[in-house]
Formats: C-alpha cells, sequence, structure tokens
C-alpha cells in the first residue's frame, strides 16, 4: 500500500470515530450533521457519506472527493476504494473552505438545537462567559442565509470567520458549522459551541446577561490559546 493510501485510510478512521462524538453530545438527529476532514499535504478531503444511519458508519463508508468535493475515481485498480456513496450534501460547502481557508484541517456542521435556535433567530451568541472568551475569543458570529446545493454556504462561512477569532459560525436559518486546525479541533469547537449557546439562552431567561470587556476577552483568549496546557 503506497503512502498516500494509508495516510487516507488513517484518515477515514478518524472521520468515522469523530461522528461518533456528535452523537455522544447529542448534536445531530438521525442523519444530519457531517465531519470533514483535509487529507494532509494533499488536495483531498475525507467526509461523510450522504444518508447514512450513524449506527451504520465505517472508515471504509467515508467518501474522499478534490476540494471542489467531487469523489476521487483513484487509479485504474481502484485502489481509492471509495464507497458506491455519494458524499455529504454539504460537501461543496467544507470543500470551499478547505480551497480558501489553508489553515483549517477539519470542517463540522450540525443541527445542534441550542445553536440552531440562535441561527434561527439570526441572532449571534455574546461573549458573556470566560469559557466563550477563551475558545471563541468573542461572540459567535451569523453568516448569511444560502442554500444548500452549491458552495454559497461555504462562501458565507469564510466570509464571516476569515476575519474572526471565532472557529465557529451560525449560518442563519440553517445551524452552526465549526473549523479548526484538525477535524478534532472542529469536533470539539462544535460540542462548546452548543455548550455556551444552551447557557447563554438560560441566562436571558433570568435576566440579561454581562458582556465581557473587549480588553478582557482579548486577554482570556490569549491566555487560553498560547498558554493554557501548554
Amino acid at each position: 500500500m503506497s503512502a498516500l493510501l494509508e495516510l487516507i485510510a488513517t484518515v477515514r478512521e478518524q472521520v468515522c470515530a469523530l461522528h461518533a462524538e456528535l452523537t455522544r453530545y447529542e448534536l445531530v438527529v438521525w442523519t444530519a450533521g457531517n465531519v470533514s476532514a483535509r487529507v494532509p499535504g494533499h488536495d483531498l478531503m475525507v467526509i461523510k457519506p450522504s444518508g447514512v444511519s450513524y449506527d451504520h458508519l465505517t472508515p471504509d463508508a467515508m467518501v474522499v472527493t478534490d476540494l471542489y468535493g467531487v469523489p476521487v475515481a483513484g487509479n485504474a485498480d481502484g485502489e481509492w476504494g471509495n464507497p458506491p456513496l455519494s458524499p455529504s450534501s454539504d460537501t461543496a460547502a467544507h470543500a470551499y473552505v478547505y480551497r480558501n481557508m489553508p489553515d483549517v484541517g477539519g470542517v463540522v456542521h450540525t443541527h445542534s438545537t441550542y445553536a440552531t435556535a440562535w441561527a434561527a433567530r439570526g441572532e449571534e451568541i455574546p461573549c458573556v462567559l470566560t469559557m466563550m472568551a477563551d475558545e471563541f475569543g468573542g461572540p459567535i458570529p451569523v453568516g448569511p442565509f444560502a442554500l444548500i446545493g452549491d458552495d454559497s454556504i461555504g462562501q458565507g462561512i469564510v466570509e464571516t470567520l476569515k476575519n474572526s477569532n471565532s472557529p465557529a459560525v451560525l449560518m442563519k436559518n440553517h445551524g452552526p458549522f465549526t473549523i479548526g486546525p484538525d477535524a478534532k479541533s472542529a469536533v470539539k469547537a462544535a460540542v462548546m459551541c452548543e455548550e455556551v449557546a444552551r447557557t447563554i439562552h438560560i441566562s436571558r431567561q433570568l435576566g440579561q446577561p454581562e458582556l465581557i470587556e473587549s480588553s478582557q476577552v482579548r486577554s482570556l483568549f490569549d491566555r487560553y490559546q498560547n498558554v493554557y496546557g501548554n
């Protein structure tokens, strides 16, 4: 087996395993949601197949595409091992992000309840928690409404996040998308996005939560990103 095929096999295993985290943290229902990962050093990505139950996902079911979302045919012997399955309906969005944000190694999309509720209102999640300052460096922004089927959603993700500290965006009337230097980081961002969306929603039932001052947000973000855990 070539080095590239071994690498693709590894990425498939990782992407498959990370989908279990979406169900573990109750971020998805039925077959909705997806995780993708860039194949390091290559213009390829691995993503969940469309319409397949989470209970039936296997590494071999993960679809390899180019960075335009087109499944790769591989060589004449079919060594890519692509399954006879279509990639996720969000593949074009993921691919656009990879093409235009070269530091991104993982993309996640969920319909998690509280984050999606904020997206349905078209309202950013304000930075009122130190945990949010740590993880997101400010509010979680709202991206524009876009239809599924082409890379319009990807364009909205990139335009919204390219000048933001946040690894999460709430696509209006749709749901959260998260990014990271690798797929695991993007999954973590999805989990944390739902956590702060829920907590801040609850806090607003009790009154108006107080924003953290921007200078304090910057200090918290810098410490968490550059000092914490090192």
